[in-house]
């Protein structure tokens, strides 16, 4: 029974039945009663806004080195924090997964795209009363591009050549051309603030004002008044508490401590849907696990060693254990079947211990040794996978060391340093924003320090190509040689999973990241 639903669910969310059939579906197996918990995506939970009350958030991704400054996030809940309850873009993505105004009124491209006017909103204030401006912007940018920055942002700007004021615009010149350039901007580290501040001190323009911090702990902020949204920021309060442990967030929800969490575990979700006064959230859109290692690196650094460990996991039994079925199999490229340009011709990389042995003896090996480090903080189910994984590969002769990393720190500590390690990613809205952020040479987050020539070329070629049937044949091969020669193994795409008190009310949930595009704190509200 519990198969037949998670087809029907399947089916649903991938709009290939209608709701009347879906619910007639869920009844013929008896189990009407739960479907009131069950938010499926694109269904909006039925209320009209209003204002009032505290919501508190349990969130994952709490760190000691959590910081405000938007160059640097690296985990959820700072993520939440400052672009859900204190800031904003000039580029928001609306629940359809289109770029929609925010700080921009409007834009306009030139006919090569490699230009580009944006219309600022007037009358927007910052939290400390000080009306943004083209400074202010144009400041905020520049943060991403100083010298020496470490922004995670440094890839996608880095093909704007000049930035100037016009009046109540901004103007854009790129290298090349950029037909999907307003969806850069909506990128969540480009958060405008004041001019000549230091932005992690979180003074920005979004619906709520900070007024308490403890970094990785709590953070606590208040309505802003002077919002320049009339139909956001519902509630008069927002307190958002890192709880890691997966466990420690479920009973919070449980008990009442906290109206929201993320990132339920998969194995126990169906569990919500049994529990009074709780739904159960899901999103699907661009999530991916992998297992990134350094190209730069021994043995990494030989192609056959890297195809060797593609071939030597199973990734159907990983989506059937590590997400209980809330995912697809992955193809060792970021590509999700969400994305416009998915190459769904590119034929599915299968558990193949044959081919894995024969890869490493092509590498002349008869056997590998290599470290592989994660932690729960990674994601959930992350120890579980690579242990799953060590099993799978071992088939193939590879022996797999599972070094389990602490939770703290592990983004500062483990990712990007050690040379094979677990990573979440929460995707991108297009190819070009996932690529450029994680495959694109000399790229901060280049997590394999991965360098492939033909690759880099088709970046800026597809980035600039106008005629969508010759766009979408360049990511597809870009696709393609991710997988045949990058140096990821991704194994699956996992649906986000949040769980709420029902009386959270929300529209359609936005699915280009987790927590309703992060903006929860801005956009939903108790009915």
């Amino acid at each position: 029974m519990n198969h037949e639903f998670r087809k029907l669910e399947w089916l649903f969310s991938e709009g290939r039945i209608s709701r009347r059939i879906f619910l007639q579906g869920v009844a013929a197996l008896g189990l009407s009663a739960s479907i009131p918990s069950i938010m499926m995506p694109g269904v909006a939970s039925a209320s009209t806004p209003k204002k009032g009350g505290r919501l508190r958030l349990g969130l994952t991704g709490a760190s000691t080195t959590n910081n405000l400054d938007p160059a640097i996030q690296l985990a959820v809940m700072p993520e939440v924090i400052v672009n859900g309850t204190l800031g904003n873009m000039l580029v928001e993505i609306d629940a359809d997964g289109n770029p929609v105004p925010e700080l921009a009124e409007s834009w306009e491209p030139s006919a090569d795209a490699k230009k580009w006017m944006f219309k600022l909103r007037k009358g927007v204030e910052f939290h400390d009363g000080k009306t943004m401006t083209a400074d202010d912007v144009i400041y905020s940018l520049n943060w991403h591009r100083r010298e020496g920055t470490k922004s995670a942002a440094k890839a996608l700007v880095e093909a704007i050549t000049d930035i100037k004021k016009d009046g109540d615009s901004i103007i854009f010149q790129l290298d090349s051309g950029n037909a999907d350039f307003p969806y850069t901007l909506s990128d969540y580290h480009l958060v405008i603030g004041p001019a000549d501040t230091d932005l992690a001190k979180g003074i920005f323009t979004g619906p709520y004002v900070l007024k308490d911090y403890n970094p990785g702990v709590r953070a606590f902020a208040t309505r802003n008044p002077n919002y320049f949204k009339s139909d956001r920021a519902w509630f008069d309060e927002v307190e958002i508490i890192g709880i890691n442990d997966v466990n420690a967030r479920t009973n919070a929800l449980k008990t009442g401590e906290i109206d929201a969490m993320n990132r339920c575990e998969l194995k126990t979700a169906h569990l919500f849907q049994r529990m009074p006064g709780i739904k159960l959230l899901r999103q699907d859109g661009f999530k991916h696990f992998t297992f990134a290692m350094h190209t730069d690196k021994e043995p990494f650094n030989n192609n056959d060693v890297r195809m060797a460990l593609k071939y030597g996991i199973d990734r159907e039994q990983l989506v059937k254990t590590i997400l209980h079925g809330y995912g697809t199999v992955g193809n060792d490229h970021p590509i999700s079947q969400a994305n416009r340009y998915h190459g769904a011709e590119i034929e599915q990389r299968k558990y193949d211990p044959d081919k894995a042995k024969f890869h490493l003896e092509k590498a002349g090996m008869k056997e590998l040794t290599v470290k592989l480090h994660t932690a729960e903080a990674a994601y959930e189910g992350a120890v579980d996978a690579a242990v799953l994984y060590k099993e799978h590969a071992s088939k193939a002769g590879i022996n797999i060391d599972v070094v389990r990393e602490p939770d703290d720190g592990y983004w500062s500590n483990v990712w990007l340093k050690k040379p094979w390690c677990a990573v979440y990613w929460g995707g991108r809205s297009t190819e070009d924003m996932m690529f450029s952020t994680a495959y694109a040479k000399g790229a901060p987050w280049n997590d394999s320090n991965w360098e492939n020539s033909r690759f880099n070329e088709l970046l800026i070629a597809a980035r600039a190509e106008l005629d969508e049937k010759k766009r979408r044949g360049m990511y597809v091969e870009m696709q393609q040689l991710v997988r045949d020669d990058g140096g990821v193994v991704v194994p699956m795409f996992s649906a986000d999973l949040a769980a709420a008190s029902d009386k959270i009310g929300h529209g359609k949930l936005a699915a280009n990241w987790e927590m309703d595009g992060f903006k929860a704190p801005e956009r939903w509200w108790f009915k």
